[in-house]
Order: C-alpha cells, then sequence, then structure tokens
C-alpha cells in the first residue's frame, strides 16, 4: 500500500533535515578556531518479508531472490572528522596551533566533568596572570601555568614549554609546561560547545603528556589552527540534501495521489 510510500518519503524527509542542520552548523562555524566538521551516516529502516529468498516452490525449485520492501531510513549517527584545519599566522605569542594528534586540556564545571577537550588554541592571561581561552568564559589551561608578573616577553617552544622574559634577566624562565591529551577514539567526544569536547565511553579514556611524545603533535606559537571546513564540498552536499529533499516530497505526493484514487473508486 502507498501507506508504506508515505512512512518511508517522512522518514527520508526527517533524515534530510537533520543532515541539513549538520551542514547548517558547518558553514556557521567556518571560521571558528579549531572547530572540527560533522558529517551525518544513514543506515535503512526494517524490511517487510513479503517472500523469503531460497523458498521452494510446488515442484522444489528455490526462488533466486525474494519480495523485501523497505520501510525508510534514519540518521545512524554524525561522525567528527579529526582533520588538521590549514594553519593562520597570526604573530600573537600567546596563539598557538596543535600540529597533529591531540587537545588541549581545561577546566570546567564538576557538572560536566571537571576537564574538557578542544584544538582551540587562542589564549589570553586573565587577572591572575594564568593562562585560559581567550573567550567569554575563560578556562584555565591544565594543568595550570601562570606567568611571572614583571614578564616582558612569552615565548612556548614545539614541546609545550612556556618561557618568560623577566625584567632585569636576559635568561628566559621555565613557567609551565603544556599537556596534551590524545584519545583511542577521539570521534566518541562529546560536543559540549565553546570548542570543547568531553571524554565518553565510546572516546575511551584520554592519555596525557607533553607534545612531541607517543605520537602527539607539536606546538607552533603565533599560529592558530582554522576550522577544517572544505566550503565546497559543504556547498555540495547542501545542493544534494536539497535535491533529495525535493524528491521525497515528490514521493509523498504520488503516494498521497494513489491513495486518493483509492478513495475515490466507490465513488
Amino acid at each position: 500500500m502507498a501507506i508504506n510510500a508515505l512512512q518511508s518519503a517522512a522518514s527520508g524527509l526527517s533524515a534530510l533535515n537533520t543532515a541539513l542542520d549538520v551542514t547548517a552548523n558547518n558553514l556557521a562555524n567556518i571560521n571558528t578556531t579549531g572547530f572540527k566538521s560533522s558529517r551525518v551516516n544513514y543506515q535503512d529502516l526494517l524490511y517487510l518479508h513479503k517472500l523469503q529468498p531460497g523458498v521452494e516452490n510446488a515442484i522444489g525449485d528455490k526462488t533466486p531472490t525474494g519480495v523485501q520492501v523497505g520501510l525508510g531510513v534514519k540518521v545512524a549517527s554524525t561522525q567528527l572528522d579529526f582533520t588538521n584545519g590549514a594553519p593562520l599566522q597570526t604573530g600573537r605569542p600567546l596563539d598557538i596551533q596543535i600540529e597533529g594528534q591531540g587537545f588541549l586540556q581545561v577546566g570546567v564545571e564538576q557538572n560536566i566533568g571537571t576537564t574538557a577537550y578542544t584544538r582551540a588554541g587562542n589564549l589570553a592571561l586573565n587577572a591572575d596572570r594564568e593562562l585560559v581561552l581567550a573567550n567569554d568564559q575563560g578556562r584555565r589551561i591544565q594543568p595550570t601555568i601562570t606567568i611571572d608578573p614583571s614578564a616582558t616577553a612569552v615565548s612556548i617552544d614545539s614541546a609545550g614549554r612556556v618561557y618568560a622574559t623577566v625584567a632585569a634577566s636576559t635568561t628566559p624562565q621555565l613557567q609551565g609546561q603544556i599537556q596534551l591529551a590524545s584519545f583511542p577514539n577521539p570521534a566518541g567526544l562529546l560536543q559540549i560547545g565553546e570548542n570543547l569536547y568531553t571524554e565518553t565511553a565510546g572516546s575511551g579514556p584520554p592519555t596525557t603528556g607533553e607534545p612531541g611524545t607517543d605520537d602527539r603533535g607539536t606546538i607552533r606559537q603565533g599560529f592558530l589552527e582554522n576550522s577544517n571546513v572544505d566550503p565546497t564540498k559543504e556547498m555540495i552536499e547542501l545542493i544534494r540534501t536539497q535535491r533529495a529533499f525535493e524528491f521525497n516530497s515528490q514521493s509523498i505526493r504520488a503516494a498521497d495521489d494513489s491513495l486518493r484514487s483509492v478513495a475515490q473508486i466507490r465513488r
């Protein structure tokens, strides 16, 4: 019956609406530092098996194929793409880019896990001279790094060591060590906004260490990592989603016309 066609097409519209939301979010964050794009994965739903393959007929022959009618589609997952974004040179001493794998660690509220992870390296100093994310929350880098109040310059080497040139001294003094976290499955991290991720059972537990060790990336001072959103790819995906939405809408119209014809047979 056309009822199944209506339901299948409706499931397609629902799944495509989610895909449109994901693509729109990717495009909206095209200039967001350290942002990682997502893609939508689909899977088909249950099937009506009107005739099983391999059923024997009256003379003992087996049917090579069956009659199986699908009941639509659903979104199976949204999958993060952790390929590196292009470097953006800023020249600011507190801007850092992670070249390779790994996440900066920042402190968050107890109700979301105390530690979150980010690829955004736009850092600043708060009123206590601590290294924090340069956003409206000022999340502290973990472990905490405090810069000497008399520092006249700050440098960060590729291994994440933070040095400060202090007044009346020509030798930079070590202020702290930036550590990076890595995960068995970064795609399993939970996105919570603010360019932050938190650990889940899907991501596995983090392992932390100095940049440049155990396949972790290195630190590049004076650069930021751009969003890895590919605008051309996203626009193509947007057009594909729009066309697929139109096709499913046509399926609903066709099924509706069929049901209307059946309803008018008795008249």
